[in-house]
């Protein structure tokens, strides 16, 4: 039987999702041969989308997006308790691809996979309702989402012209530890897009 509502449909897509085995061999090449564990957070009546880059090996572990110190500063960002952040009929987490890519050589991650975003992506977009807000976060996101321009001016640049993309979305930096550098040599990020986010995200889940 086809499903006959879009809460069905989305369903049905996540669950295909979690069964996508497409990266098993480029996974077990990597420094942590690990096996696919897609994580699927995303509901029929989101009205924040986040979008990230990959699950880090502590998200695949859990099972659970941002479940991190990345999350924990993303969550100061947008100024959500845990309980608001993961209630997925109000926001939903849809990053560019949905497994751990694993680390190199060297022990870094390994950029998200671009076959994830073909294979999915656009059907998951067409899925979903249209956010309140959407939230992009670090090049990956931008560049799919905003085009050519986000791709030549980099993450700097698309960051700091987010008055071009509000109040609908809002590029942000990756709210990862390695970004600490980043955002003491850009203060404005914290006096300027900090205060409109967090606006912005409390206008988003008001009833």
């Amino acid at each position: 039987m086809q499903p006959a509502t879009a809460a069905e449909w989305l369903d049905t897509l996540k669950a295909e999702i979690r069964r996508c085995r497409h990266c098993a061999a480029r996974f077990a090449a990597t420094a942590t041969a690990h096996e696919p564990r897609p994580v699927v957070w995303f509901g029929a009546t989101a009205r924040i989308l986040i979008v990230g880059q990959a699950p880090g090996m502590r998200v695949h572990e859990a099972g659970v997006p941002f479940r991190d110190p990345s999350g924990d500063r993303l969550r100061e960002w947008m100024g959500v308790d845990e309980a608001t952040f993961y209630d997925i009929s109000r926001i939903a987490i849809v990053p560019m691809a949905f497994c751990f890519p694993g680390y190199d050589g060297r022990g870094a991650d390994l950029p998200p996979p671009p076959d994830c975003a073909r294979k999915w992506r656009q059907r998951v977009m067409e899925a979903l309702p249209r956010p309140r807000l959407t939230l992009l976060i670090g090049g990956h996101a931008q560049r799919w989402h905003l085009g050519r321009e986000a791709a030549r001016a980099g993450v700097t640049r698309t960051v700091a012209n987010w008055r071009a993309c509000a109040p609908d979305v809002l590029p942000l930096p990756h709210p990862s530890w390695r970004n600490t550098a980043w955002l003491n040599r850009n203060p404005w990020f914290a006096e300027e897009l900090i205060p409109e986010l967090r606006r912005r995200v409390k206008e988003a889940l008001a009833t």
